[in-house]
């Protein structure tokens, strides 16, 4: 393909809509807009979800739940994803990041007790479930809790 064989995909560009060019055009006189009204002013038109005075759909129907603001959300990772590293590493935050296990760090590191664990390794992390904490230490390494 040359330079001068390069054409736009089909239907992707359109002629602009030229408004208030006269009756011939189809959009002469009231340019598209209509006779008066809200909408055929300048500035005119409703916000967002306003629909007119009656109570909006976001305000209509009931809320649910609760969120809790205060509430710590963690980085997960499972007892079985850490054999990748070798016998004797430090497992940190900052290892799990740069190893791809976890893609953010939130409010910290939480270890899951899913899959056996057969290297010895030192994690270091905000939490860990009891079971993630037994196999860590059945290993023969340790888990310990950062704050």
């Amino acid at each position: 393909m040359q330079i001068h064989e390069l054409v736009p995909a089909k239907d992707s560009n359109r002629p602009v809509k030229r408004v208030g060019r006269g009756h011939g055009s189809g959009n002469g006189k009231t340019a598209g807009k209509g006779h008066k009204g809200q909408n055929a002013r300048s500035g005119g038109g409703v916000r967002i979800g306003f629909e007119g005075g009656q109570m909006p759909l976001a305000r209509r129907i009931p809320k649910r739940g609760f969120n809790n603001i205060f509430a710590k959300n963690y980085a997960i990772v499972n007892v079985g994803d850490l054999n990748k590293f070798t016998e004797g590493t430090v497992v940190d935050a900052e290892l799990l990041c740069a190893s791809g296990l976890i893609k953010k760090l939130y409010d910290g590191v939480k270890i899951l007790g899913d899959g056996e664990l057969n290297v010895k390794l030192t994690v270091k992390a905000a939490k860990f479930t009891k079971s993630a904490q037994e196999k860590i230490e059945k290993a023969g390494g340790t888990a310990e809790q950062e704050s």
